[in-house]
């Protein structure tokens, strides 16, 4: 396989497009929504993105296939001779988008051999990039400033342990996952990538997301973070899979800042 990190200055100008594109279309409320089989919203705006996406990719890589959010319902059959491929989400968070959040970002992964080997999460209001390559540690640029990160470790477990959490989380779930013999402090956010990052750059020891996501939620956050110091796992902190199943539905997951940290006590029953 060709050396990833040749084309990241590529990969970050495409999720700058998208997301520009995304950002226009939400600063002009010109939009229109409707909601999938899956229940889920999907918007203008996640289609515009996920067009030029691909068809950037297909002209920087024109022999590499590509799985979109948008375009995902491609066979086991069809999929499984693929050993390198980009993953992509062109607008996660549509929820947040439709509400005005303003919480959404566009995530583009590389993936070869059924791991991700370079990851791009970019959220357009903010203007903030993260990316990172497979050995080569992982960054984030805002105003033009690019800045390595690494996720944060402790010598022992922390007085309080920061828990990235989304909006409509309800407390409750979280009280049935986490071991209640530790202290929480919650930080609400709305795009799960952008949660994942922010474990990755030390602003939060962990991401609980309980409920569907795709494999394309978690490519890029995943090399970000493992690249930072962290990493993604199921909530039985398992390793998560890629390409590896008809359904491309992930588990539960969860974002982890520092791995040595006593996850199987703090997390009831992961096991």
């Amino acid at each position: 396989m060709f050396d990833p990190a040749s084309v990241l200055p590529d990969v970050i100008e495409i999720a700058r497009g998208a997301g520009e594109i995304i950002r226009n279309i939400y600063d002009k409320g010109d939009f229109v929504s409707e909601t999938k089989e899956d229940a889920t919203p999907v918007t203008s705006a996640d289609y515009a993105a996920h067009h030029f996406i691909m068809d950037k990719l297909s002209a920087l890589t024109p022999d590499i296939p590509i799985l979109s959010e948008e375009q995902a319902d491609i066979c086991l059959a069809d999929r499984q001779h693929w050993q390198t491929y980009w993953l992509v989400d062109p607008l996660d968070g549509t929820q947040e988008f439709v509400s005005g959040s303003g919480d959404f970002a566009t995530e583009i992964a590389l993936v070869h051999d059924n791991q991700p080997v370079l990851g791009v999460v970019y959220g357009p209001i903010v203007q903030l990039l993260y990316a990172a390559v497979k050995g080569q540690g992982a960054f984030k640029e805002q105003n033009g400033i690019r800045t390595p990160i690494r996720s944060q470790h402790y010598q022992g477990v922390p007085k309080q342990i920061r828990v990235a959490t989304s909006r409509v989380q309800r407390p409750a779930l979280l009280q049935a996952i986490l071991n209640c013999d530790y202290r929480y402090k919650l930080y609400p956010l709305g795009s799960a990538s952008l949660k994942s990052c922010m474990v990755a750059e030390g602003a939060a020891d962990c991401y609980i997301r309980v409920g569907p996501t795709g494999e394309w939620d978690t490519g890029a956050p995943q090399i970000i973070l493992q690249e930072a110091g962290g990493t993604l796992l199921d909530l039985h902190l398992r390793d998560l899979s890629y390409n590896l199943r008809e359904s491309l539905e992930n588990p539960n997951f969860i974002s982890l800042g520092d791995p040595q940290l006593p996850w199987r006590d703090i997390l009831k029953n992961p096991s």
